[in-house]
């Protein structure tokens, strides 16, 4: 192992994580924020993630080429209330 793998994530962070574009496989999870840009939506996804929520980012349509949209925060819909309260304390 060389000197700069020790500071390399095994784990994805979240400029990695995919947004499930028209995907109904989602439609049932509970929405819980939506943004404008993919940045602030990765941080909230990670956020979520960090704290045991199975989280996902949603967009009904293609990200424009500057990655804004209209993209959802998604949780199952049996986590909604947790996951609310837990942003609602950050």
């Amino acid at each position: 192992m060389g000197f700069l793998d020790r500071f390399r994530s095994r784990v994805p962070g979240p400029g990695s994580a995919a947004v499930q574009i028209g995907d109904p496989a989602y439609d049932d999870w509970a929405v819980i924020r939506d943004f404008e840009d993919l940045a602030s939506a990765r941080s909230w996804l990670q956020h979520l993630r960090e704290l045991g929520f199975d989280a996902v980012l949603t967009s009904d349509w293609p990200l424009d080429r500057f990655d804004r949209g209209d993209i959802a925060l998604r949780v199952r819909a049996e986590s909604w209330a947790e996951a609310s309260d837990a942003l609602e304390q950050e």
